[in-house]
């Protein structure tokens, strides 16, 4: 009887495939195929969108082949096939946003499966996914029954009825107050008189500010607008464009809003002179372009930027003030032993800081290839979680869009940012110059701090430590 049994079970073992739904149904079909759940880009990842299939239905893969692209909160990344196999089914297409992390999106198969099971199999994952979504939503509906509760139990005392306004407040047909409208007293006791609404007058005196001459005008009808004009504006409307948000957009204004609001933010500006780093990086150039003997792409390549100097001076203003490269971390202040700096970059979809790793230990020439490497893959929305994910310190420069000076908002769990500008001519004393000046480039930087973490006087110290570096480009051989 044992005997019949094993026989039995190893026969039907051998029909079976391996799959890790496939005890899940009964259907000879069905077992011949599975479910590919959205995958966590990072380990932060609770949702993401789908950019794009690059398999239609139908279609065979092959292991290492890019299947789709998925848009997480920082970048659209690729997801390869880990084995050979069939898209049999795609359930959440091209364009698909906030889907949630291990739900099905696809069937997949192997080469000669029976792709008839692909719809019922589908439909069972939108089920479940139905069903998930309903226990949500009744636990939402309870917290928010609850709560309700709570703000009645609050609403014990009567409301007081708010005092009548007096005359002294009433306002003009704008909605707002006449001390607010930049006019003179005159402008103001005219149109109050007359009923007219000084919002709606353009001043002809200094700086915009209406005069007794334009309340009159108005009144007079040469400077009110034409009767037709209105109701024409009116029907056509405002003109306008609805943007949707993307996940990366969501997540940007989620986390500067919390950073803004949240983090005791302080500033801290220097002015730093560049010429000996302009003089040093022109040199540089000008020896990569001859090492390159006429290689026009290889001197591109071996190009140093400012920022390339910028960031060195920043890794060793970190290792001379380390408390600069520390992070918040609610129980314990992490200090952070490399200098691991995040640069921002634009891209299409919004801003995002790839990382340049332990800067304080690589050179000039390693610091401008790795920038443009991740600048580069940072635009194509191909950096990898590592890439972009960490950082102890960031630097944001605008300097090279011509902006003189701005304020940056901290990327939490780090300390600080520092916000460069552009550098610009200056006239200074110079004693050993017959005219007794001379000009110099001048550029602002300015470090935003969190006061939990970094004392004002330690933020000082590090811009000077920073502007020495600069100033001191030599001393980056050393």
């Amino acid at each position: 009887m044992y005997a019949l049994l094993r026989q039995q079970m190893l026969r039907a073992g051998m029909r079976m495939r391996l799959h890790p739904v496939a005890g899940l149904h009964t259907s000879a079909a069905l077992r011949e195929l599975s479910k590919f759940t959205m995958p966590a880009m990072s380990p932060t990842m609770e949702s993401g969108g789908i950019a794009a299939w690059h398999k239609k239905e139908g279609e065979s893969f092959n292991s290492g082949e890019v299947l789709l692209e998925i848009e997480t909160d920082k970048a659209t990344m690729e997801v390869e096939a880990q084995d050979d196999g069939v898209l049999a089914k795609i359930i959440s297409g091209d364009g698909s946003k906030d889907v949630p992390v291990n739900k099905t999106i696809a069937i997949f198969a192997e080469e000669g499966d029976d792709l008839s099971g692909a719809e019922a199999l589908a439909k069972e994952a939108e089920g479940e996914a139905a069903a998930s979504n309903q226990a949500e939503e009744a636990k939402k509906d309870e917290s928010k029954k609850e709560e309700a509760k709570k703000e009645e139990s609050k609403k014990e005392e009567p409301k007081k009825e708010a005092p009548p306004k007096t005359s002294s407040e009433t306002q003009p047909s704008g909605g707002k107050p006449l001390d607010h409208v930049f006019a003179t007293p005159v402008a103001k006791r005219i149109a109050l008189e007359r009923g007219i609404p000084l919002l709606q007058i353009k001043g002809s005196g200094p700086e915009g500010r209406i005069l007794k001459e334009d309340v009159e005008k108005y009144a007079s009808g040469a400077g009110a607008p034409a009767a037709g004009a209105a109701p024409s504006q009116a029907a056509a409307g405002p003109s306008y464009t609805d943007q949707p948000i993307s996940n990366m957009r969501r997540t940007i204004a989620k986390r500067l809003t919390e950073s803004k609001a949240t983090l005791p933010h302080y500033y801290v500006t220097f002015d730093i002179e560049m010429d000996r780093v302009l003089q040093l990086r022109e040199l540089f150039n000008r020896a990569s372009a001859e090492a390159a003997n006429g290689n026009a792409e290889k001197a591109k390549d071996a190009k140093l930027s400012v920022n390339d100097f910028i960031v060195k001076a920043a890794a060793i203003a970190l290792r001379q003030v380390p408390a600069a490269n520390s992070a918040w971390h609610g129980d314990f202040i992490r200090e952070y032993h490399t200098q691991d700096i995040s640069m921002a970059v634009a891209t299409p979809n919004g801003l995002i800081t790839p990382i340049i790793r332990n800067c304080g230990a690589l050179g000039l020439s390693d610091i401008g290839r790795m920038s443009k490497e991740l600048a580069k893959k940072a635009r194509d929305g191909k950096l990898k979680p590592e890439e972009y994910q960490g950082g102890s310190f960031t630097i944001s420069n605008m300097g090279m869009m011509g902006t003189s000076h701005f304020t940056a908002i901290i990327n939490p769990p780090q300390s600080c940012i520092l916000a460069i500008g552009a550098s610009e001519s200056r006239l200074v004393p110079d004693e050993s110059s017959e005219k007794g000046f001379k000009t110099v480039q001048v550029m602002k930087a300015t470090i935003s701090a969190d006061h939990r973490v970094v004392d004002g006087a330690m933020a000082a110290q590090w811009m000077q430590s920073f502007k020495a570096a600069l100033e001191n480009p030599l001393s980056f051989m050393l």
